[in-house]
């Protein structure tokens, strides 16, 4: 797809109980870029979220973190999407992911919400037709276990690897833009 990427929405829930938690990745990705390229976050309450903006080379791009909590992201979204007239080709989710391990991140064009409830409320505000950009947090092994696993913050070395993930992520952010999402995904999926 030739869109550009003009949004990139973090997935994650709010407030202090969950700022370190393997749910947050999303959040941790854009905080990432913020820090970065110069951006601030600021309230924004008719978006139900906190946005920045960055230039990353020649472009312009707005960060979303939805403060709704993970299962009504959508709402928020929603919201951004159509006050800046942004079409969900033109967007990129960041977001936990619990099918790959820690230290794996992987880009990807639609599909699914696999199980992920941020991911759920999206489809049902957005549609599929959005980029995903999906972090690993590893898997708890046992369905029943998922809910407080990704609602804790994982270990040290767990959380150095999803930590450095993101950091190849935000350096693959260039190539995605200038050269498409494929050249992202050669540039990451095949990275040491």
């Amino acid at each position: 797809m030739s869109e550009q990427i003009k949004l990139i929405i973090g997935l994650g829930n709010p407030g202090a109980d969950y700022v370190d938690t393997r749910h947050n990745a999303g959040f941790w990705y854009v905080e990432e870029l913020a820090a970065r390229y110069g951006g601030l976050f600021s309230g924004e309450r008719k978006f139900h979220g906190e946005m920045a903006r960055i230039h990353v080379g020649r472009h312009d791009l707005r960060l979303l973190r939805p403060l709704t909590y993970m299962n009504r992201s959508g709402q928020s979204a929603r919201a951004v999407m159509d006050f800046f007239r942004i079409r969900p080709e033109e967007v990129l989710v960041a977001h936990d992911e619990l099918d790959l391990a820690p230290g794996t991140v992987r880009l990807k064009w639609n599909g699914g919400h696999g199980g992920h409830n941020g991911l759920r409320d999206l489809d049902r505000h957005i549609g599929r037709d959005f980029r995903r950009l999906r972090i690993g947090i590893g898997h708890p092994g046992h369905a029943a276990a998922v809910v407080g696993y990704v609602l804790k913050r994982p270990g040290s070395e767990d959380e150095a690897l999803i930590r450095e993930s993101i950091r190849d992520a935000a350096d693959a952010l260039p190539a995605i833009l200038d050269d498409g999402l494929e050249a992202g995904m050669n540039r990451l999926h095949t990275r040491a």
